[in-house]
């Protein structure tokens, strides 16, 4: 376990200027979701309200994570993050404060470059819905009830585990 690192939200600049791809991660605190559903709703909310206060997205995304998944009473699993409704949204949430986006797939080399210049990066965890879902403290609706399980969530989580899959430029894919 000592190879594996720690890291705890909000995530700072910091936190990610030491991270290196293949890095082992544990995340634990608050993190939001959103798939397919979701995330072009979020990604308008924000472009229509750029000039207006923050408090019109109803969170802060200020070094937030984001993991591109439903949440349902069956569990959490990452759903795969190259659809174009999802990787579209990456560089506008990376841009309003996500420093962490947690998915499965490979991204774009656009993306992996929007990645690197907002100071973000893209982790992968394992397929293992039960594992996930045992981290998963807590959970409430944030925005977007009406989607069920799609909906924006937010989640208080213990030792989510990931793999740094792209930072700083560079990608495992």
């Amino acid at each position: 376990m000592k190879d594996i690192k720690k890291i705890r939200t909000p995530i700072s600049i910091k936190d990610i200027d030491d991270l290196r791809v293949g890095d082992k991660l544990l995340i634990s605190g608050n993190i939001f979701t959103g798939r397919d559903a979701v995330l072009p709703k979020l990604k308008r909310k924000i472009i229509e309200n750029k000039d207006k206060p923050k408090d019109k997205i109803l969170v802060n995304l200020e070094g937030s994570v984001i993991m591109h998944t439903a949440v349902s009473d069956a569990g959490i699993a990452p759903t795969t993050s190259n659809k174009d409704e999802i990787e579209s949204s990456i560089h506008l949430l990376s841009e309003a404060g996500v420093r962490i986006h947690i998915g499965k797939g490979s991204l774009s080399e656009k993306t992996v470059k929007s990645l690197k210049n907002q100071k973000s990066i893209f982790v992968v965890t394992p397929p293992i819905a039960a594992l996930l879902t045992d981290s998963v403290k807590s959970k409430q609706i944030v925005d977007y009830e009406y989607e069920g399980i799609e909906a924006f969530f937010k989640l208080k989580v213990e030792n989510i585990p990931g793999i740094v899959a792209i930072a700083h430029g560079k990608s495992i894919y």
